[in-house]
């Protein structure tokens, strides 16, 4: 056991940095060298234990460690170091808010790559489950799903009780999970029945002022009004929009799965459109955090020499940061029409990772007449973890304390820049009271 292990970033006083990810060594999927990594990761974080408290991974390593006969990592079958990676669903909070031993300390501490690189060898082996496969081919689903006529079968399946545990006896996913429901008219489909004439872009600060939109999966097929609420802001602001003319998945799904050699698949999709864009002079934005952090993060760490990746990256963003970008320099619009009183604003992972702080509570409460309380704890949610039969209690139990701040907090609105964990909020208040976006606050805030 490590001993001697102190609080906070006692051991390294440095800005942490990220190694890129050695995927395409063969030694990358040596079963051997993991779990002798793991081993030696595993034992430090049973020394440190600052982290017991972010997501089951930790509790699941600790408790089987202070269950074993000698109460070390030596005492623990392998078989619960797999039990640890399938609890991860790669927030990164450990790495970025809690961890001392990141690099550049020595030790080089990387918990949640660690994970990806056991959920990457596991899906090698082909121990993956179908339910696994589905849920993260989220175009396909999509697609499939969303054919007029299926797609009212297929909402309607998902409200049945039913259904629902036919569909936990056969795919495990759990019953009184949250799943999004399905729409034929896509945002895509959508988008050019009525597009206005392009405005003229006005650079910003290092936004260039007219924006193409990554309509992601979930912004495409399950709430396209995410996107037309997007739309409506940044063109209320002056700024001109487009939308990518061909679109994969992110990415992201596949990733939290294994399935690197699908996320680069994707990434062989999305690069060259993207690039095309941003070299026609438009910047990207993403309704979904998650999105842009595929293009922000795990890309670049995926493919560290790639050019047209990295050119990519310099020009996605979330879509808060855009407008507060521009707010600096005086091109935010301000002529809000109504006050939008309380919010509960939960801040999701995927977005503080990004290191951009809290644009989207800054923005909001420019607001007149308006409070926003930022909640910054995991939702339990990932898109895919939630609803899986096996993991849906830990979830709920992650998301329990966010739950409570909301509940307690009895606001006109509850918020989160992603979707799913507003829901998932949703799922644990129990109130029928639905979740709002803040894009959509923000529109209503504009009165357009």
């Amino acid at each position: 056991m490590v001993a001697g292990i102190g609080g906070g970033r006692e051991g390294n006083l440095e800005a942490p940095v990220r190694h890129p990810l050695d995927w395409k060594n063969p030694s990358f999927y040596d079963e051997a060298a993991l779990m002798q990594e793991m081993e030696r990761v595993f034992d430090i974080c049973h020394g440190c234990r600052r982290c017991f408290s972010l997501c089951q991974a930790f509790p699941t390593l600790f408790d089987a460690i202070d269950g074993s006969e000698s109460m070390e990592l030596d005492g623990v079958a392998k078989s619960v170091f797999w039990q640890v990676a399938d609890h991860c669903y790669l927030c990164d909070m450990c790495y970025m808010t809690k961890c001392p031993y990141v690099p550049p300390h020595p030790w080089n501490l990387d918990f949640p790559h660690l994970m990806l690189r056991a959920k990457a060898v596991k899906f090698r082996k082909g121990q993956s489950r179908l339910r696994d496969r589905i849920l993260s081919s989220t175009d396909t689903v999509g697609r499939l799903a969303g054919i007029p006529v299926v797609v009212n079968i297929v909402n309607a399946a998902n409200r049945s009780a039913l259904f629902r545990s036919a569909l936990d006896r056969v795919l495990h996913v759990h019953p009184h999970a949250t799943v999004p429901s399905y729409h034929s008219d896509t945002f895509r489909s959508r988008w050019h029945a009525d597009e206005p004439p392009v405005a003229e872009a006005v650079p910003a600060g290092t936004t260039r002022g007219r924006v193409a939109v990554f309509a992601t999966c979930y912004g495409n097929y399950n709430e396209p009004q995410l996107n037309e609420d997007l739309v409506a802001v940044f063109r209320h602001n002056g700024i001109p929009v487009t939308v990518a003319t061909a679109e994969r998945c992110c990415g992201m799904p596949k990733l939290e799965l294994g399935d690197l050699d699908a996320v680069e698949r994707a990434k062989q999709a999305n690069i060259p459109e993207l690039l095309r864009l941003v070299d026609d002079g438009w910047d990207i934005v993403a309704p979904v955090p998650s999105c842009v952090l595929m293009f922000k993060q795990e890309l670049p760490l995926m493919f560290p020499d790639d050019a047209d990746v990295a050119k990519v990256r310099a020009a996605m963003f979330d879509p808060f940061e855009y407008l507060m970008l521009r707010h600096r320099e005086g091109r935010l619009r301000t002529d809000f029409r109504n006050p939008l009183g309380r919010i509960s604003y939960h801040v999701p992972c995927h977005l503080r990772v990004q290191n951009i702080g809290l644009k989207t509570r800054d923005l909001l409460q420019l607001v007149p007449q308006t409070e926003v309380e930022a909640i910054e704890r995991c939702s339990g949610h990932n898109g895919t973890y939630a609803v899986k039969s096996e993991f849906h209690e830990s979830s709920m139990k992650i998301a329990a304390p966010v739950v409570d701040r909301v509940r307690q907090a009895e606001a006109d609105h509850y918020c989160s820049d992603c979707p799913m964990a507003g829901h998932q909020i949703g799922n644990g208040l129990g109130s029928g009271k639905a979740p709002e976006h803040p894009l959509s606050l923000l529109r209503r805030a504009y009165g357009i």
